[in-house]
């Protein structure tokens, strides 16, 4: 399955939509079957009422992010004027144009710091209004599958959009496709959803029913049988927990210090083997003192196992990384001029 990013919009079609709330029934007789139809409607109404109070409470948090040359979503971080978005958004741009919810005009803002590595950015109103209203932010470790969610950002430039979905599974990693000379960054723990996620929803919210921010919708998948046309109903989220630790990092110093994230520090490209299919990673170049030098792992060995999982390709390597921790101790195999070799590895830090 392939994932595409969801930040360009050149055109805008737009089609009138109702939304159709259907309630459950239950077989049975008499008395207590007319009840149960009775009650159908009211549950549809608190329901309603429920995503009615969510927008009410998070859509003004969330903003239009103008790039110059795209369209994106954001997030108000707290009332100093601290946005988050996707790196891929504000791409390799200083400055945006940002719409709030209320349509009034754009205000100005600059980058903070951007982190692709974790396609997380933040940038900051040079003139925060008053009354600006930062979203609440969850803790994404308590998403359960089945739990509704709603989608909010600027979907094909139609800003203030809601969508409405479930959490279709948790702990996903994902692998964003290569751009602009980036490899695409490798994402753990990343939240699937029903929700639709469409070109300018990136840096947007996914918000449970207690209105709290628990991702940042970032990636939607494609189907390669369908010309690499989105695959309706499989999109991806940044977790909220990691959304606070990058964040917060970069606004109190400016950078990510403590990315969490695992690394064996070296410069690596995909080789193919004898049937001309992906067979390992090429080691072009090691980190002094990273943690394949220091377990002697040399350019021009080719890692083919990280712990027990298989590696063929930069990617696959990335996503067996993305599931560990700096400090954590594993195997290592690799080839070296034809014969294989295992070696154990205590990982550093990206």
């Amino acid at each position: 399955m392939n994932v595409s990013r969801t930040r360009n919009a050149t055109a805008v079609v737009v089609v009138a939509a109702g939304l159709l709330l259907s309630g459950c029934s239950s077989s049975g007789s008499g008395n207590s079957g007319e009840s149960t139809t009775q009650a159908a409607p009211m549950a549809e109404g608190d329901l309603q009422d429920d995503y009615q109070k969510v927008i009410e409470n998070v859509l003004p948090s969330v903003v239009q992010i103008d790039a110059s040359d795209s369209l994106g979503s954001g997030v108000v971080y707290d009332d100093k004027g601290h946005i988050v978005t996707n790196a891929h958004v504000v791409g390799k741009e200083r400055t945006f144009k940002v719409t709030t919810a209320t349509g009034e005009q754009a205000l100005t803002a600059e980058l903070v710091s951007s982190y692709p590595e974790q396609d997380l950015a933040v940038i900051k109103l040079d003139d925060p209004p008053s009354g600006l209203k930062a979203a609440e932010f969850g803790d994404s470790t308590k998403a359960k599958v089945g739990q509704i969610v709603l989608a909010m950002g600027s979907p094909l430039g139609l800003s203030s959009s809601v969508t409405q979905g479930i959490v279709s599974a948790t702990g996903r990693t994902v692998s964003e496709p290569r751009s602009e000379g980036s490899a695409g960054a490798t994402i753990a723990n990343m939240l699937q959803t029903s929700a639709a996620i469409n070109p300018g929803n990136s840096g947007g919210a996914l918000v449970n029913l207690d209105s709290e921010v628990i991702g940042i919708p970032t990636l939607a998948a494609t189907d390669p049988q369908m010309g690499d046309g989105a695959a309706p109903g499989i999109g991806f989220a940044i977790p909220s927990s990691m959304v606070k630790t990058v964040v917060d990092q970069i606004i109190k110093d400016g950078e990510v210090t403590d990315s969490g994230r695992a690394a064996l520090g070296i410069t690596g490209r995909t080789v193919l083997g004898d049937d001309y299919k992906p067979a390992g990673v090429a080691v072009a170049d090691t980190q002094k003192d990273g943690a394949a030098a220091k377990a002697g792992i040399e350019a021009g060995d080719i890692i083919t196992k990280l712990g027990d999982t298989g590696i063929t390709t930069i990617t696959s390597l990335s996503e067996a990384l993305a599931g560990e921790k700096p400090g954590d101790k594993t195997e290592v195999t690799y080839t070296r001029q034809g014969a294989d070799k295992t070696v154990d590895v205590t990982l550093g830090e990206m």
